[in-house]
């Protein structure tokens, strides 16, 4: 199917990452950054090239496509969703990514920083990567394979299509969100207008992954009040809210932060600290597989701020908890074939799948609860939100592959 077929990805690839598109978790807007509409805007102007009529980008800086059905069968429309932002973390302006040809196991230097150097010792999954073309940034920047490497993907299937006709297939929807790294990627979704009845998202890392079980998350917001007094006259009133900060986040367990945890264990996170000796304001997210245990990693923190309170009377502590996400595999449990269909895909495109859980959340996560059973499937990023990311040419092409047999799956299935 494919042996003629000249691969887009890795173009488009190169292209996208070079626009900025950092999302910001402390702005209010939808998208949080308006530079994430500069990508989405190169999205719908290319599909439209493609003959997609109806490609759109919203308000809300999400982009809405339909690859049509070319079968005569009645077959569910499928959706595959990757988001145009990049983390928060490092930054992405100016990215210059790099192709570093035929693998071998060597030492990648970043040429913009050498001090930056990806190694195999530092980089395991490298160890299936040898002769082929991995690409990075030059090292004082991420590179944006989470998730642009996604989005290429799709975008490549779209093409393959279009220029495959023969190549049967149902309706497809596509959908590019933004503001996925700061967990606002669905907020403003029109599930109404995506009219899709089962999706995937192409946002994972090893090559062969698939992914149907996510976190359950909620996020914690700590205000700690203090007692303001003039600290030369302070005796006997001030009550610092800085250090009942200190006695609350010293009364949490050590073993559930993230640095001591693994597996299928939770952890218990602060993540953001603000303010100054009347008031100090916390956050936090808690995560578990288990969506039940959430509520005892809630207890913790009131566990905690009583403890803080009897050292520091007169203080006070406010805690609320915010739903986030909730694991995607209560949802996919009740739809095997979604799941069944990437598993067989992946085996069609010459790779043997990997089932795994997800220590955190996709856009998947909360289009499963709200009417969308999406799980992920691997888009070949790794070592997502710092300046060591990285993908190799050969493992996006297994991604488009993949994303193309899925959609022929459905077809054939129906």
């Amino acid at each position: 199917m494919f042996d003629a077929y000249n691969f887009t990805a890795i173009d488009r690839f190169l292209d996208y990452v070079k626009i900025d598109t950092q999302s910001d978790p402390h702005s209010p807007t939808q998208p949080s950054t308006m530079k994430q509409k500069d990508l989405s805007r190169l999205l719908v102007s290319e599909l439209k090239a493609l003959g997609i009529e109806d490609a759109e980008l919203d308000s809300h800086g999400y982009v809405y496509a339909t690859l049509p059905s070319n079968t005569d069968k009645q077959v569910p429309t499928i959706c595959f969703c990757s988001h145009v932002d990049t983390s928060p973390d490092s930054s992405g302006k100016d990215v210059k990514p790099i192709i570093h040809e035929n693998y071998q196991g060597q030492d990648l230097v970043l040429p913009d920083d050498a001090t930056q150097v990806i190694r195999l010792s530092d980089h395991p999954k490298l160890d299936n990567q040898f002769g082929n073309d991995i690409i990075t940034a030059s090292g004082t920047t991420l590179l944006g394979a989470d998730n642009k490497a996604g989005v290429a993907e799709i975008m490549d299937m779209v093409h393959f299509f279009v220029n495959n006709p023969k190549v049967k297939h149902g309706p497809i929807r596509i959908l590019f969100t933004p503001d996925e790294e700061i967990g606002r990627g669905v907020d403003k979704v029109d599930m109404k207008k995506l009219n899709a009845d089962f999706g995937y998202t192409v946002d994972g890392e090893k090559r062969g992954s698939l992914e149907d079980e996510t976190f359950s998350a909620d996020a914690a917001i700590v205000t700690i009040n203090g007692v303001s007094a003039h600290p030369g006259f302070a005796k006997g009133k001030l009550v610092n809210a800085i250090k009942v900060a200190a006695a609350f986040l010293n009364a949490l367990p050590q073993d559930l932060s993230p640095e001591a945890t693994e597996g299928r264990a939770g952890f218990l996170h602060p993540h953001y600290i603000s303010g100054q000796a009347e008031q100090i304001s916390l956050r936090f997210i808690l995560r578990d597989f288990d969506t039940s245990k959430l509520s005892e990693k809630a207890n913790l923190l009131n566990d905690a701020a009583t403890k803080a309170l009897s050292q520091w009377p007169g203080s006070s502590i406010d805690i609320e908890i915010k739903e986030q996400y909730r694991n995607m595999k209560e949802i996919l449990d009740e739809h095997p074939q979604v799941v069944e269909y990437a598993v067989e895909a992946i085996r069609r495109a010459g790779m043997e799948p990997s089932k795994s859980s997800i220590r955190g959340g996709t856009d998947g996560s909360r289009l499963s609860f709200m009417g969308l059973p999406c799980p992920n499937i691997f888009a070949g990023e790794h070592a997502f939100h710092s300046k060591h990311e990285w993908v190799s040419r050969q493992d996006m092409q297994k991604a488009v592959m993949t994303c193309v047999h899925i959609a022929c799956l459905w077809e054939e299935n129906a």
